[in-house]
């Protein structure tokens, strides 16, 4: 099981009647023929964008990425990863981050973001789960940021009206995190940011904070839905 899965994501699209497929490019899956699909969301992982040697199906995926939004006119909605991912495909630059974030932080919405579709129904300020050391520095050309945190000056960006990247981890459902905190190199990872105790406060951070960061995440993916 990959755990950088769609989360609660998947929940939603089940209520809602969605068909998807999944595709795991790290156990060497081929990227699909995109014009078959309404929509494309890339999730999360432990690799950086930078990391073509050690992954090369990061070529394939950046290239997918170039075609789906600015060929097809996608939908898309990157995660992470994906969003740093999204960033890199079109010219933008990701890097180390100069101070990484773990744990439930508070996400702002500047001008841009508040009138975003994107996150319409959802207040200025939330506190999301975060879990990244690298961080999108320079955003493509043409795309616009929605939002920011203190550590990151690049939480969300738009590009065009159908493409969107989310730094933090809108996807997550205590499922999930059981799911990420149950690997032994995940949890080595936490510990190494945030001490022996750290998979245990992070459960339990996630845990009172879960009730927002589940109705939260339901209205964005109702607002990306919406522009299918």
């Amino acid at each position: 099981m990959s755990l950088a899965h769609a989360g609660i994501f998947r929940d939603c699209m089940c209520a809602a009647g969605m068909a998807w497929d999944v595709v795991a490019l790290e156990a060497g899956e081929p990227i699909p023929t995109l014009a078959d699909y309404d929509a494309l969301l890339v999730m999360g992982g432990a690799m950086d964008v930078w990391q073509e040697a050690q992954h090369p199906w990061l070529r394939a995926e950046k290239q997918a990425i170039r075609a789906a939004v600015l060929e097809h006119g996608m939908a898309y909605l990157g995660i992470c990863l994906g969003h740093q991912l999204l960033a890199a495909a079109l010219g933008g630059e990701v890097r180390e981050a100069a101070t990484p974030e773990v744990g439930i932080r508070e996400v702002r919405l500047n001008a841009a973001g508040r009138s975003s579709p994107l996150f319409e129904g959802l207040p200025e300020r939330s506190r999301w789960l975060q879990w990244h050391a690298a961080e999108v520095v320079t955003p493509p050309a043409g795309a616009e940021v929605l939002a920011y945190s203190d550590a990151c000056a690049v939480q969300a960006l738009a590009v065009g009206e159908r493409a969107f990247g989310l730094q933090f981890h809108a996807e997550v459902d205590l499922p999930t995190l059981a799911d990420w905190l149950s690997d032994a190199e995940t949890r080595a990872a936490l510990v190494r940011h945030r001490g022996a105790d750290g998979p245990e406060r992070l459960r339990a951070e996630a845990a009172a904070a879960m009730p927002a960061l589940e109705g939260a995440a339901r209205q964005i993916f109702d607002n990306f839905r919406a522009l299918l």
